[in-house]
């Protein structure tokens, strides 16, 4: 856990924290906003828990169980774990409040491009696709960076996000993957500095070709590079003003599976389905109802007056990124996996797209399949997801517009 804490020229605090791990779950979210309220009187708003989503870290309480053969004793020492973890949060969360002192905070953005969409370019064709310029699908590769900066110039802190899944490598080892690389080489380069990174909306997007620790280091030297070229550019100067906001929102999920379409998945040659299977027929036989929607965080942060930050919960594609840059100009940063990662968040063009037929094979997964991988008690979104994503957005951006004023 690394941890940014920012205070403008009224008072008004915020709290950025950034952990090298899959994704926070909404348990931890949730004792984590208490704990902090009851220490530091801190508000939801005012926390903002973003993972880097590196699929080579710890298993958290509660996150993804149905996909690990867990027995009783793992299980236990995942919840010693997670509450260690949260201790250490709000450890660590004191400990940047405590250290606050005046400072400089700037804004810049540069460009990394080893980002490939994943769903329109099969994998193994991905280096000759790049050979012959024609990789296909939509991307995002700004590399948006805040700065934080003492008054005698050294860079104290430098926070900075790329959109693609942290997933170069897939042993069984503790790795922050090419995030974590980036962070190491900024950190070399600024001793002083803290380098903490947010994953913006990859969930459709890998680093190809992969699977090498060489081209994790690589990408990671890449994307630290871009932070470098921003830094010099100069980035822009905010003024000590922080205004923040918050979002719940309701999504709604398709109708749970019948008592005999679960039945039948207990024998699926799959483990993970067999697992999810029988995990909701307990949970039936028990009386104990699945739910039908689920509490979507979601906020607005302004920088300066000037800098939009969006952070939308869970693993949101591109498409979310693309759309609100252009809804609301391009001083406009959109960070996902933060506070609360329950599930894929298709686009709306993404849940029709996975809807059978699927035009191709290797469709499904990000707005059908991983409903099943994140646990919930259905295939995937109802169709109106997009519909209330977009409209809590716009309620948060226009509150902490209107808070200017």
């Amino acid at each position: 856990i690394k941890a940014l804490a920012l205070e403008d020229a009224h008072g008004h605090r915020a709290v950025i924290l950034t952990g090298d791990v899959l994704g926070f779950p909404q348990s931890i979210y949730q004792h984590t906003c208490a704990a902090l309220k009851e220490k530091f009187a801190l508000e939801p708003d005012q926390i903002l828990l973003s993972a880097s989503h590196t699929h080579s870290g710890p298993v958290l309480r509660g996150a993804l169980y149905d996909v690990y053969p867990l027995d009783a004793a793992q299980v236990t020492l995942i919840e010693k774990y997670s509450a260690d973890l949260e201790t250490r949060i709000v450890e660590t969360v004191g400990k940047a409040l405590s250290d606050l002192a005046p400072a400089r905070v700037a804004a810049g953005q540069g460009s990394c491009g080893f980002a490939v969409n994943r769903r329109n370019n099969p994998e193994p064709s991905v280096p000759k696709l790049i050979e012959a310029g024609a990789l296909k699908g939509p991307v995002d590769h700004s590399v948006p960076v805040l700065a934080v900066y003492l008054p005698d110039g050294k860079l104290k802190a430098v926070l900075f996000g790329y959109a693609c899944h942290n997933t170069v490598m897939d042993f069984y080892k503790w790795s922050g993957d090419y995030a974590g690389f980036a962070q190491l080489a900024l950190e070399r380069g600024h001793p002083d500095a803290n380098a903490m990174f947010f994953i913006g909306c990859g969930a459709d997007q890998n680093a190809l070709p992969r699977h090498q620790i060489e081209l994790a280091e690589r990408y990671g030297h890449m994307l630290a590079a871009a932070v470098e070229e921003a830094l010099l550019a100069p980035p822009r100067m905010l003024p000590p003003e922080l205004r923040t906001t918050m979002e719940m929102v309701r999504l709604h999920l398709e109708p749970a599976p019948t008592e005999a379409e679960l039945v039948k998945l207990t024998a699926d040659k799959t483990p993970m389905n067999r697992r999810w299977a029988t995990r909701l027929l307990a949970q039936e036989k028990a009386g104990q109802p699945f739910i039908h929607d689920y509490p979507y965080p979601l906020q607005a942060w302004q920088f300066g007056g000037q800098q939009l930050l969006i952070t939308l919960a869970g693993e949101p594609v591109v498409d979310w990124s693309l759309k609100f840059k252009q809804e609301f100009g391009p001083q406009t940063w959109v960070a996902g996996y933060c506070n609360d990662v329950m599930n894929y968040i298709p686009s709306l063009r993404v849940l029709n797209e996975d809807k059978p037929p699927m035009a191709q094979p290797r469709w499904g997964y990000e707005g059908a399949h991983a409903t099943m991988v994140y646990g919930l008690p259905a295939s995937r979104w109802a169709d109106d997801v997009e519909d209330l994503v977009n409209a809590g957005v716009r309620r948060a951006v226009a509150r902490v517009q209107a808070s200017e004023k």
